[in-house]
């Protein structure tokens, strides 16, 4: 039987070998860590990275928290009242180049006292310009994924995606989107093991997959025009953190730390009034894409 300290000690490993990872990427910066303890009960590693030569702000965070859940906590789930047990690695990427896009990968498991327990998580997509073939190679590498543990998934958890990474006070998805999955537990013919093999594999799938996508386009150049339209899309980044983000959500409402759960926020932002792309100008042709529903694969 999998149990929570196989889980903890797993994606601890997974820290370790993402943060290993981009280090050798970035070629200049490295991850500081930062050690944290939960009042309630629990804590974590929070690893943030910056100023490097791909990496302008981001974050590799592992917690493992536990207790008595705030009554807003359990409200917000649904859930009787039990003590609970959550642990996970969350990241967030934002590089110093815009042709580089913004990545995202959470993989979480929660359990309480009473029986309850499901595994959850997503990785997904932001390029600030929407490049089809690196869309197309990212979602082909989490259909692989997804595929090998169930022909199911994909379809499921990338639609998933596109309905979880949109706002919709701007109609617009996030990015490209990617797979997002929650409450996975004993159903639909899955056990446990077959849920928790599925999670690593996601996991796995993390530093391989953005490092190549760093590698297609770290040469690409820049200019100023490119840089404020950076600064826009992550406007658009922040927005949807702050406003529709249940991790984030999650975080506050069980007394999480605040530094660790909003190390996901670039580190320069705009937002401007009335912004309007130029007609058929490649920002325009990026929020086109930003659109519910593609096939990429």
């Amino acid at each position: 039987m999998v149990d929570r300290q196989e889980i903890e000690n797993w994606f601890k490993g997974l820290q370790d070998d993402i943060c290993a990872a981009l280090e050798q990427a970035d070629g200049k910066a490295t991850f500081h860590q930062d050690l944290w303890q939960r009042e309630q009960g629990g804590g974590g590693r929070t690893r943030v990275i910056a100023e490097g030569n791909i990496i302008e702000k981001g974050g590799v965070n592992f917690s493992a928290v536990h207790g008595e859940p705030p009554a807003k906590m359990l409200t917000a789930l649904g859930l009787e009242k039990a003590n609970f047990y959550a642990t996970g690695v969350s990241i967030v990427i934002h590089p110093v180049s815009p042709m580089v896009p913004i990545i995202h990968m959470n993989v979480r498991y929660f359990e309480m006292d009473n029986g309850v327990y499901w595994f959850g998580g997503g990785i997904d997509l932001t390029p600030h310009y929407v490049v089809d073939e690196d869309a197309k190679y990212f979602h082909s590498q989490l259909k692989n994924t997804c595929d090998a543990h169930s022909e199911s998934y994909y379809p499921k958890f990338k639609k998933w995606a596109d309905d979880y990474f949109y706002l919709p006070h701007r109609n617009e998805t996030r990015g490209v989107g990617g797979i997002f999955f929650d409450r996975l537990a004993d159903q639909d013919g899955f056990d446990k093991k077959q849920r928790w093999e599925f999670v690593k594999a996601v996991g796995e799938t993390f530093a391989p997959t953005y490092i190549e996508l760093i590698n297609r386009n770290k040469d690409k150049s820049f200019g100023d025009q490119e840089s404020y339209w950076q600064r826009v899309r992550r406007g658009r980044y922040v927005e949807f953190n702050l406003l529709w983000d249940k991790g984030t959500k999650f975080g506050i409402d069980s007394n999480g730390r605040t530094e660790s759960i909003l190390m996901s926020l670039p580190p320069q932002a705009n937002w401007v009034y009335d912004f309007q792309t130029e007609p058929n100008s490649p920002e325009q042709t990026t929020l086109d894409k930003l659109v519910k529903g593609i096939d990429w694969v």
